[in-house]
């Protein structure tokens, strides 16, 4: 793995762009990590991946414990690994088990040795020794590190033991990998400790890692401590190695990661718009417009995402954004997404994570635009005033 900061912003944010080189493939940052079901989208199957935007779409997040029944590893192991068991060997796979961990309490002695996770056998404890069979038997690109993670409310005690175990765990999961870490990503942890989380990612950093993990964001704690705890974080970290941040999935929420200089972001966020049947259609192109007094023109007045289950679609013929060049918004209206949607067809799930990851993946890509032309401060202030202006528009026709 390659990773090279190829701008940095020149104003008060730490905002920075770069490029991930893995192998053959290479992606530029700030990008996102696709949330993946046993290794693919929810509702996507490898060719229909392909035809997302190349090369964004790449990055893929898995979650090792997924896998730990069924297939077996032995089977993965057999097969050649996971990129050859699901058909993506040109993707970039990235092994995370963040999302399922559960925060036991410091008294539980087996935590010591191991973390609890939510399988599809029922909650089972996992030690290093299993996590790195797993991995081992994957062969995922990067591969993060056991960790305990705790929410915002929690104790100075519990966050020090937080970060004591995950120290502890990633430690033995070098020891235990092949490749002594070459890898790996270190889980940086802390809870809403600035303190801790300061240490953390110090003695993360002295480990063998290819990168970082940020993680134990999204559990409870406010925007004012997020921005402070990821400020922190960042600044004990070597530029010279990427950062991934879990769990901020919001567009806001990802130009404050970017703002702290965060180069990847993993979220389920486009999965849970998904379900709900919601469509993102907010404007991504305000890099491209003309400036005018130093300030984006943003007269279109779009809203985040629309909810495509109400009636007022139902006899919409317009495309969901007129001008994306996604499969759905090329082919597809959203009545028909309306009636696949409340006729419970999984179509309409597929029709609209296509639209979705495509978007979002183009926001993505305005960001990397923004920084490279020097001009993210302004993108970042306007997007946010943007919507600010129109959630207050939202409330006020209520």
């Amino acid at each position: 793995m390659r990773f090279a900061v190829t701008k940095v912003c020149a104003s008060g944010a730490k905002a920075r762009a770069g490029l991930l080189q893995i192998g053959s493939s290479g992606v530029e940052t700030p990008a996102l990590l696709l949330s993946t079901r046993k290794g693919l989208p929810a509702f996507m199957s490898p060719d229909l991946l392909s035809s997302l935007p190349l090369p964004d779409s790449l990055l893929l997040n898995v979650c090792p414990t997924h896998f730990i029944e069924v297939p077996s590893s032995k089977t993965i192991s057999n097969i050649g690994g996971l990129h050859r068991m699901v058909g993506l060997p040109d993707h970039i796979l990235v092994a995370a088990a963040g999302e399922s961990t559960e925060c036991l309490p410091s008294s539980d002695a087996t935590n010591k040795f191991g973390a609890s996770f939510e399988t599809p056998a029922g909650r089972k404890l996992v030690k290093p020794s299993d996590y790195m069979e797993l991995i081992s038997c994957m062969q995922p690109n990067l591969w993060a590190s056991l960790a305990d993670e705790v929410p915002a409310w929690v104790n100075e005690k519990r966050n020090k033991t937080s970060v004591e175990r995950t120290l502890r765990w990633l430690d033995a999961c070098i020891a235990l990998d092949a490749a002594a870490g070459k890898n790996s990503l270190g889980v940086v942890v802390g809870g809403s400790s600035i303190e801790q989380r300061k240490l953390c990612a110090t003695e993360v950093s002295k480990r063998n890692v290819s990168g970082f993990w940020i993680g134990g964001f999204g559990l409870g704690e406010s925007v004012e401590e997020r921005c402070s705890l990821l400020n922190a974080v960042t600044d004990c970290l070597p530029l010279e190695k990427p950062r991934i941040v879990s769990r901020l999935g919001l567009p806001e929420e990802v130009l404050e990661g970017v703002a702290s200089g965060i180069d990847l972001f993993d979220s389920t966020y486009i999965y849970q718009l998904t379900m709900g049947g919601f469509a993102l259609i907010f404007p991504i192109d305000m890099v491209e417009r003309e400036m005018q007094n130093g300030v984006f023109d943003s007269s279109s007045g779009d809203s985040a995402k629309i909810n495509l289950r109400a009636t007022t679609y139902r006899k919409d013929t317009s495309r969901i954004v007129d001008g994306c060049g996604c499969f759905t918004c090329q082919n597809h209206t959203r009545a028909y997404l309306n009636h696949l949607i409340n006729v419970h067809e999984m179509l309409a799930q597929i029709l609209l994570e296509i639209h979705n990851t495509h978007h979002y993946l183009r926001f993505f890509r305005s960001i990397r635009e923004a920084i490279k032309a020097g001009e993210f401060d302004i993108f970042w202030k306007q997007f946010v005033e943007n919507r600010r202006s129109q959630i207050a528009a939202a409330a006020a026709a209520l």
